[in-house]
């Protein structure tokens, strides 16, 4: 009898497990299901991130980059270079400034261009983000490059873009999507066919490369087509 009752007592904890393990999964699943649901909701319905998107300006000034050092070690030409990320509003203040050195005299600076396009913005007016993402020499492979930003995270230069959660905001339990904005926007610029849906345009890759010399101040500039290009200015 006591046998029997322990094989009733093991059978039932399995059935408990097995529910658990079922309810687990839906929930994980339902969870994925919402956050895609509610990130498209959030790019195709939400009113704040069209605000914001309208605020966004023409920008035609990025970034600095400027020599520090540059000599010779080891038979090896190095180069020391101050790299500053303009503000999005002020492209004479800086948010971010970082300092690198690489093995030659030939810096890439690569960046990722986001674009939406008119269905995305009130005034029907496309607009675009650009996101730095490294630097890296002539004698390093891009994937070993010195990063200008944190993949998923929310670049300084934007970090007003979607404004602040109010009190009240938070009173009603409002959901803060500038953190699954910014993850998301990373992640899906490798899927291209998700982000037409969402009338939104990334372009890896979007990387040039210049030859640094001493004495001289490299502005990056962005043209019509969201192409980024160095200009030499009078050093600073």
């Amino acid at each position: 009898m006591a046998r029997l009752n322990m094989q009733r007592q093991g059978g039932f904890i399995t059935r408990l497990l097995l529910l658990a393990l079922v309810l687990a999964i839906g929930f994980w699943g339902y969870t994925v299901s919402r956050s895609v649901e509610t990130f498209h909701e959030f790019l195709t319905e939400n009113k704040q991130l069209k605000e914001a998107l309208t605020r966004l300006t023409d920008e035609n000034l990025i970034g600095y980059a400027k020599v520090v050092k540059q000599e010779q070690a080891d038979d090896k030409l190095m180069t020391t270079l101050v790299f500053y990320q303009a503000a999005r509003n002020n492209p004479d203040a800086r948010v971010l400034e970082g300092e690198f050195t690489i093995e030659g005299d030939v810096a890439h600076f690569d960046a990722l261009v986001v674009k939406f396009d008119n269905q995305m913005v009130m005034d029907n007016k496309a607009r675009s983000i650009y996101l730095w993402r490294r630097i890296y020499g002539d004698y390093m492979p891009p994937s070993e490059g010195f990063p200008l930003a944190e993949e998923g995270k929310e670049p300084a230069r934007y970090d007003d873009l979607l404004g602040e959660q109010t009190f009240w905001d938070k009173i009603m339990l409002k959901k803060d999507y500038s953190e699954e904005f910014w993850r998301s926007i990373w992640g899906l610029a490798n899927d291209t066919d998700k982000l037409k849906e969402y009338g939104i345009t990334a372009v890896y890759g979007n990387a040039v490369y210049t030859k640094l010399e001493p004495g001289k101040l490299y502005q990056f500039k962005i043209n019509d087509a969201g192409q980024i290009y160095p200009e030499v200015v009078k050093d600073f």
